[in-house]
């Protein structure tokens, strides 16, 4: 049994320079692309975050209150290796520490843990004025470690993910992702283009945990419904994608 931060560590062994995720921001033209390497750094700082800073626990509840993109699927994987049990668009007040974007931060003043805001700005920028009772992660995650270690291991069979209602070990994670991949057709180099949000397991599994469970990699396109017919041929050609969610 394995677990979905295993996955990371894989494909970080196999070939840490190839692209993982690549973003786009349909609405103000923004690009984002990381590669293996750099997205695990990213994953490494924010666990540390989460572990040393915010004091989390595994099995704590995280409800991440966020769009799909390339942060969030950062803040996944991230709770991933710390053993946190994760929901995309969870109820704020049941959760032991929020995660939110810019236009969650009400909805997210619910929880009375740890509270950490997202700008969502370009090349993960800060929040001009940093929102009054969050954590600017922006500000918080730099300084953290390049490396992460958990104090325990994390158990594969352990609570991991709560998406549709249902709530998922993190081996169950890795099996079903695994079977969302076959389902879709992904192998080795697959690129799979996503539009979906990561609320529902089809979103999450097709545009994040699907190609990484199988050495591919995905194209986050949020506000994609900007782009005519003409703009997605063109997109999908540039980013030379092979399947389309």
């Amino acid at each position: 049994m394995t677990t979905p931060d295993a996955l990371l560590r894989d494909a970080l062994a196999a070939d840490p320079a190839r692209p993982l995720v690549t973003y786009y921001d349909e609405a103000t033209g923004e690009r984002v692309e990381l590669s293996v390497a750099t997205f695990a750094n990213w994953v490494a700082k924010t666990a540390n975050l989460i572990q040393d800073e915010l004091a989390a626990e595994p099995g704590e509840r995280l409800a991440l209150l966020l769009p799909a993109h390339w942060q969030s699927a950062v803040w996944l994987l991230a709770a991933f290796s710390t053993g946190l049990v994760v929901e995309v668009g969870g109820d704020a007040a049941k959760a032991d520490l929020v995660v939110a974007g810019p236009d969650t931060l009400e909805a997210a003043r619910a929880c009375t843990g740890p509270r950490v805001a997202l700008a969502l700005r370009p090349l993960g920028g800060r929040f001009p004025t940093p929102p009054e009772g969050f954590a600017d992660y922006a500000v918080e995650v730099p300084g953290q470690g390049d490396r992460f270690t958990p104090y325990a291991p994390v158990d594969p069979l352990a609570p991991a993910l709560v998406t549709g209602g249902e709530e998922l070990s993190g081996a169950e994670v890795v099996r079903r992702a695994r079977a969302t991949a076959g389902e879709l057709g992904l192998g080795s180099g697959a690129r799979v283009l996503s539009g979906r949000d990561f609320e529902s397991w089809e979103g999450l599994a097709g545009g994040l945990l699907a190609p990484l469970a199988t050495g591919g990699s995905t194209v986050l396109c949020r506000h994609l419904d900007r782009l005519d017919e003409g703009g997605l041929v063109k997109r999908r050609t540039d980013e030379r994608v092979t399947h389309t969610l």
